[in-house]
């Protein structure tokens, strides 16, 4: 009766002078869990940019680095890596308080939660506000993107290339091995002497290819890489993520 006079739903059924601790445990591992998927975000986002593929905000008069002036440092994402870690360590508070409660409660438990609970929620909200001016002023580069793919694509297309060959009549051990020993001499120029990826032209030259050789092009299309990728980040926006903020 005084739960829903005081405008609750719903209440336990069971309880002492206290709710049974695991339901922090059950509070604070949702928050230590996009803790983690945040700092899994901003990971990302900081090997991206050290690839100059994307980069977080960056004001005007801004200073990228102290030590290197040609430097744009993701702080941000830094920072959310750096509260996400915390936010998921708090995670063990709750954890060992519940686990050593005696017979209903102890009194040991109040001076950690009013730590942890709070630092959590806090933590929580500053990781997410800032992830939120990450993703909102985020800037792609689809130049450099581009040049990376096409640097690698010779050696991503390998495997169309093997099931193109077996499909024209070849044995794929057999081709397996002849791109093998093709894509470790490409290598070797890329590694060694800091040239470009010259794999596809060593396809082209080689004798044993030809029967393919007029479908590199369609070989080498990336949009055959990437699978229902666009279809299913669609779906999953509108079925999932799209529904859940209308809730």
């Amino acid at each position: 009766m005084v739960t829903e006079m005081a405008g609750f739903k719903k209440a336990y059924l069971v309880t002492g002078q206290t709710y049974n601790r695991k339901v922090d445990v059950d509070c604070l591992s949702n928050l230590a869990s996009l803790g983690a998927s945040v700092h899994e975000i901003c990971t990302d986002i900081r090997l991206l940019a050290n690839l100059k593929e994307i980069e977080e905000p960056f004001e005007k008069e801004q200073i990228g680095s102290s030590a290197m002036p040609y430097k744009r440092n993701p702080m941000r994402a830094e920072r959310c890596c750096s509260l996400a870690r915390h936010l998921v360590a708090l995670m063990a508070d709750p954890l060992q308080t519940a686990s050593v409660q005696w017979l209903e409660r102890t009194l040991d438990d109040s001076a950690n939660r009013r730590i942890s609970l709070p630092e959590s929620f806090l933590t929580a909200d500053i990781i997410l506000s800032t992830l939120q001016n990450i993703t909102e002023g985020l800037v792609v580069y689809p130049k450099v993107i581009e040049r990376h793919i096409r640097h690698e694509l010779p050696f991503m297309a390998t495997e169309n290339i093997i099931m193109a060959m077996v499909q024209a009549g070849g044995n794929r051990q057999d081709c397996h091995e002849k791109i093998r020993v093709l894509s470790q001499e490409a290598a070797a120029v890329v590694k060694q002497e800091g040239g470009d990826n010259d794999l596809l032209a060593r396809v082209q030259r080689d004798p044993y290819f030809a029967p393919i050789l007029g479908q590199l092009d369609a070989l080498l299309d990336p949009k055959t890489f990437i699978g229902h990728a666009p279809q299913q980040v669609k779906e999953d926006f509108c079925s999932f993520v799209y529904s859940s903020l209308l809730s």
